[in-house]
């Protein structure tokens, strides 16, 4: 029984000796090895970052062919062999774990051989055969892991925070549209948990809106580092093997292909040597899932309930919260919110470690820096348009009950201190306290003030702006 030919392999040599490959693999000899060598995750990397090293191949064969570097059948072949994976073919094909080789040299290699096979195929090759196309000759001419590596890591960086700039945007907007739409009615504020004078809903979502804004133009400026780009560097920045015109004219490539306005960096070295760029970035996804934690937590406190917590607002029922409680309902939403934001934290602490970790001319760590910062970029940006669409969107208010918490907040009494003092207003809130009525009833009960002055001091609306009651 002849066997499909899913079940054959063919043969592949590099230096270290031969080794099967599928026969419908497209990927060859060296990735065969990091398959064997790395089963770590299970986890490839994104798309967009394989993408954008394709993105990158493209540019140098368009380059090479134009500098004469590289022969115009060939070169254009590869460049189609790009076009074909930019398209969406041949994604399987890129199967390498993310815990690989340092600097990424198993993923880079994996993607020089798939083009190299593909073009191959298409000038009536063998996949294999690598005397029509070669994937280090033809396909990596002029390059380096080390160049390219990194280069591949900012681009798919600058357009997955691209994306959730984009999400973060109208998030921001949808808070302040709460903000004015909740801005008339009057809640208790909070401090330590415990009472204080009151504050209207539309000014706490206010605060959020701002917090977020603040947050977002922290991403909006690491990103401009980013577009620094090292590549013609080759292997340690100096541009070995390079045409002297090659670094200048694939930016300009890549600038067109990626869609970024990327620039060449000012100093090679450094853009091979350092990864803080990306620290920067992530820097400022952490810093953003701290903002998004705490609102996300302030939004599950102001929903709890509804019978035994604050009951403040409502948010949008998205699916049962109980296996075992009937008509249970959780705020799901705000929950992944906080599960993803501590996943970015965690992803920041091993971007630094890894960030620091490199030596002289290159950072072994790439592979580890760009698998967790796309992967923040990647869930932050999803969550944070779920949080938007499913949660932020559907907020309501009970104003009654907000108004009743106001009321009876204890923190009311802090505007009789221009009136009465602050002793006596203490004594105030000790009675409140002790005989559980409100303050307003302990103050016209040992007729501190008459029910007019109360009337016109313990207005909840007049307590949210500047100004000194008397």
């Amino acid at each position: 029984m002849n066997k499909s030919r899913i079940d054959t392999f063919r043969r592949e040599k590099d230096y270290l000796g031969e080794m099967k490959v599928p026969a419908v693999a497209y990927y060859g000899v060296q990735t065969a090895r990091a398959l064997e060598n790395f089963p770590i995750s299970g986890q490839s990397s994104l798309p967009v970052f394989t993408m954008a090293m394709v993105s990158i191949k493209k540019a140098a064969a368009l380059v090479n062919v134009e500098l004469g570097c590289l022969d115009g059948r060939i070169g254009n072949m590869i460049v189609l062999a790009c076009d074909r994976i930019l398209n969406g073919e041949f994604y399987d094909q890129f199967p390498v774990d993310v815990y690989q080789a340092g600097a990424g040299t198993s993923h880079h290699m994996n993607v020089n051989e798939v083009i190299a096979n593909v073009a191959a195929e298409m000038l009536g090759g063998e996949k294999g055969d690598y005397s029509v196309v070669h994937p280090n000759d033809h396909v990596n001419y002029g390059q380096s892991t080390n160049d390219v590596y990194p280069t591949a890591m900012r681009i798919a960086a600058l357009q997955l925070s691209e994306k959730l700039v984009k999400n973060l945007d109208g998030l921001t907007k949808t808070f302040q549209e709460k903000a004015q739409s909740f801005d008339s009615i009057v809640k208790s504020g909070r401090t330590h948990l415990q009472d204080a004078v009151p504050i209207r809903v539309g000014q706490e979502f206010s605060g959020y809106t701002d917090s977020l804004v603040r947050a977002m133009r922290g991403v909006e400026k690491a990103r401009e580092s980013l577009k620094e780009l090292g590549i013609g560097g080759s292997a340690v920045g100096t541009g070995i093997n390079t045409h002297p015109e090659y670094a200048g004219r694939v930016i300009e490539k890549l600038r067109n292909i990626v869609n970024l306005d990327v620039r060449g960096a000012k100093n090679r070295f450094e853009a091979m040597q350092s990864n803080v760029p990306c620290v920067e970035l992530s820097g400022a996804l952490r810093t953003l899932a701290v903002e998004l934690i705490r609102i996300a937590n302030d939004l599950r406190l102001m929903d709890s309930g509804p019978n035994t917590g604050l009951s403040e607002i409502d948010l949008p029922a998205v699916q049962p919260g109980s296996s075992i409680m009937p008509g249970k309902v959780n705020p799901v939403i705000p929950e992944m919110m906080n599960m993803v934001s501590f996943s970015v934290m965690g992803n920041d602490l091993s971007i630094a470690l890894a960030a620091q970790a490199g030596q002289f001319e290159l950072n072994v760590m790439m592979p580890l820096i760009q698998y967790k910062l796309l992967d923040s970029l990647l869930i932050l940006s999803n969550a944070s348009k779920i949080f938007h669409e499913k949660c932020i969107q559907g907020i309501t208010v009970n104003e009654e009950k907000c108004r009743d918490y106001a009321m009876r907040s204890l923190g009311i009494v802090t505007v009789l201190n221009p009136v009465i003092g602050y002793s006596k207003a203490s004594e105030v809130v000790k009675a409140a306290i002790r005989t559980g009525k409100s303050a307003r009833e302990i103050i016209l009960e040992q007729e501190i003030l008459t029910e007019e002055m109360v009337n016109q001091v313990l207005s909840p609306m007049a307590m949210t702006e500047p100004g000194i009651q008397r």
